[in-house]
């Protein structure tokens, strides 16, 4: 009888995503799941009923591979309204599904195999998975705990020559932390000086809170000064809007940098989500200030789980942006962050994620533990009273 082939050698050593193992150990067990990021609400009202008539309307079949014209433009156009930026919809803008297949395709499209590679971590699981599927070389410059900013003198240690790709995340998951003009500016000084590609995840660029918008709030690097021809912005409408699964996304930019993403991408999915590619277009035009609402109220939401985290002694850094806040566990007992995590639905009623598995350098990350507040307000207040009715120490 044949033998099973093994796991094939680019994925032997990406570990499955902790996401899929704590939503399920929640499910499991009947815990408050304050860890994935997605919300308990859905979008606005206008935007399904947009979904439902292009259903009624026929769009059912595959959409153009680059993305429905519609959605292009508005995108285009959503782009030229914050940002003041005007990537040319046919040629500037392709649709992906979701953010994530957008970082898969232009990891694929625009990297080699030996191609280093600068990224800073903690990192969005995926960003690593790629990368090993990539043959690429990874360089971490990690934001340190407890305010997670930047390194710039090991940032501009990291970028060199040798360095084909920069991929940033701002506002970033899993910190919180929006970065600044300032230090944008020294990401663009050094991918000029050495003539290196910028791929940046903007995901969560509308759900930025009054301590960093008072500070000019979220800048995307394409605006600064000869960035746009060496920048691929992505993003998507999952996080803005509430539609975290109907995994419509986007990357613009100069042509050459979209059709290498298009170059992957049309070898990945090809297409998806007709019916939702104009509700998002809908989205994107007709409910422009949504997220700005949504944006009011998780800031609350996130002043309620900070505040809760702090009365059950888990004092938490505060983000500036995203979904998350993030906390250290090491004063009480735990070998790190896992053990802590998965533990804790029977110490609490409630899961978390361990954050060590976003880090190369494990030791930096082995106590941290992310929380997620785009939940109901009673979700997120009887998980905090969970937490400080229980005994959290080993």
């Amino acid at each position: 009888m044949p033998t099973a082939k093994p796991l094939a050698a680019r994925l032997a050593h990406i570990p499955p995503t902790v996401f899929s193992e704590m939503s399920a150990l929640a499910v499991r067990t009947g815990a408050i799941n304050l860890g994935q990021g997605f919300p308990d609400v859905d979008g606005p009202p206008s935007v399904v009923a947009a979904a439902e008539a292009a259903l009624e309307a026929g769009a059912n079949q595959y959409a153009p591979g680059i993305g429905v014209p519609a959605l292009r433009a508005a995108i285009s156009r959503h782009q030229q309204r914050h940002y003041g930026l005007e990537p040319d919809p046919d040629r500037e803008v392709v649709v992906t599904t979701g953010c994530t297949e957008a970082v898969a395709a232009a990891l694929l499209g625009l990297v080699d195999p030996g191609d280093e590679v600068v990224v800073l971590e903690p990192y969005y699981d995926s960003y690593v998975a790629m990368l090993e599927m990539c043959g690429a070389r990874r360089r971490p410059v990690t934001l340190r705990a407890p305010d997670f900013r930047p390194d710039l003198d090991e940032l501009r240690s990291a970028v060199t020559d040798d360095t084909r790709l920069i991929l940033l995340n701002t506002p970033h998951n899993p910190t919180g932390t929006v970065l600044t003009r300032d230090e944008l500016q020294v990401v663009a000084d050094l991918a000029i000086e050495h003539d290196v590609v910028v791929v940046t995840d903007e995901v969560y660029e509308h759900l930025v809170f009054d301590d960093a918008r008072s500070a000019e709030g979220h800048v995307p690097i394409a605006t600064l000064p000869g960035m746009w021809e060496r920048t691929l912005t992505l993003s998507s409408a999952g996080k803005s809007y509430s539609f975290t699964g109907w995994k419509v996304g986007w990357a613009t930019g100069p042509e050459p940098l979209v059709q290498a993403v298009l170059a992957a991408k049309q070898w990945l999915t090809f297409t998806s989500g007709s019916p939702l590619q104009p509700a998002v277009a809908h989205a994107l035009d007709h409910e422009p200030d949504w997220p700005l609402e949504l944006a009011r109220d998780l800031q609350l939401r996130r002043d309620l789980l900070c505040e809760g985290l702090a009365a059950a002694g888990l004092d938490p850094r505060v983000p500036e942006g995203t979904y998350f806040a993030t906390t250290d566990v090491s004063h009480l007992g735990w070998p790190d962050g896992r053990a802590f995590c998965l533990a804790l639905p029977e110490l609490a009623g409630v899961v978390a994620i361990p954050t060590q598995g976003f880090y190369d350098d494990r030791e930096a990350g082995r106590q941290l533990v992310r929380w997620a507040f785009c939940k109901e307000r009673d979700v997120i207040g009887e998980g905090v009273r969970r937490l400080a009715a229980a005994d959290l120490s080993r």
